[in-house]
């Protein structure tokens, strides 16, 4: 039986801030420790529950923030960006369950260090419906006919979880009280949980159900600028929406994740352009 993690930074317990949750900050390392931490606890529940073979994918910005050293030996780790799949880079059609650690609400929500995918989206719409990493990451497990069993994070984007996925379990490790700010579970006491509850998932993935995945999908994506909104119209097949949005067609979760990234590196450009601005101010 083999069991699919991805582990993102944001919804750990512990981290709250920027500091944190970027390489550089002074918080940085510390966050690794609780990263990685979560990581594993996941990882113990899946082989507590009889897994053969647990694969995570750190998940979180330059996507190479795990203490590999630190967590169990037997599982295996999918490192480094860009990966074709992202945040889903390692799930294969055929995994028993998808285990959601560190998650965060989407933009535009009040959870901590919120946001979908990058800074510069400002929301994300699949068929006219919102969605963040979650729902997004989520539907391309679904499209493989792997249920997520459980999602982990601040409160927001565990009622978002228990609202979209059928079954799911989720364990909220912090309280959000602000973008910047959490009531925090003890590091030790999230680690606990988690590896209770991704045990819980794993023996039962089988009363799991995946959501229904649309046939075609049309994703809007609203940037937080013009000139971000400028970059990403590189995208091939990709029109105007305003002054601000970008409107495509796809027909599949994976074009899906592949338009994401692709809009969030060429994106990037925008902030990187004004920053260089700025600083000659």
């Amino acid at each position: 039986m083999r069991v699919f993690v991805s582990i993102d930074m944001e919804g750990v317990a512990g981290v709250a801030t920027l500091d944190q949750a970027v390489r550089g900050g002074t918080g940085y390392a510390r966050a690794q420790r609780l990263m990685t931490a979560e990581a594993d606890a996941a990882v113990r529940g899946a082989f507590d529950a009889g897994a053969d073979e647990v694969v995570v994918n750190d998940s979180h910005g330059s996507m190479d923030n795990l203490l590999h050293a630190e967590l169990d030996p037997r599982a295996q780790v999918v490192t480094g960006s860009p990966k074709p799949l992202a945040m889903m880079q390692g799930i294969t059609e055929g995994d028993a369950v998808a285990l959601l650690v560190g998650y965060h609400a989407a933009a535009g929500e009040q959870g901590v260090l919120a946001h979908s995918f990058s800074g510069a989206f400002r929301e994300i719409r699949v068929n006219g419906a919102p969605v963040g990493e979650l729902e997004v990451n989520a539907l391309h497990a679904a499209a493989l006919g792997v249920p997520v069993g459980l999602v982990t994070g601040d409160d927001l984007v565990c009622a978002a979880a228990a609202k979209a996925l059928p079954g799911v379990l989720t364990v909220p490790v912090k309280r959000a009280a602000g973008f910047h700010a959490a009531t925090s579970t003890h590091p030790s006491v999230a680690a606990e949980r988690i590896r209770a509850a991704a045990r819980d998932a794993v023996a039962g993935h089988a009363g799991l159900e995946c959501p229904p995945v649309p046939d075609g999908m049309r994703v809007e994506i609203e940037f937080t600028t013009p000139l971000a909104c400028d970059y990403a119209m590189y995208v091939p097949e990709a029109r105007r929406l305003g002054g601000v949005g970008l409107v495509r067609e796809v027909g599949s979760t994976e074009d899906l994740i592949r338009l994401i990234s692709a809009c969030l590196h060429l994106s990037a450009n925008a902030t990187r352009d004004t920053a260089a601005v700025a600083a000659r101010r």
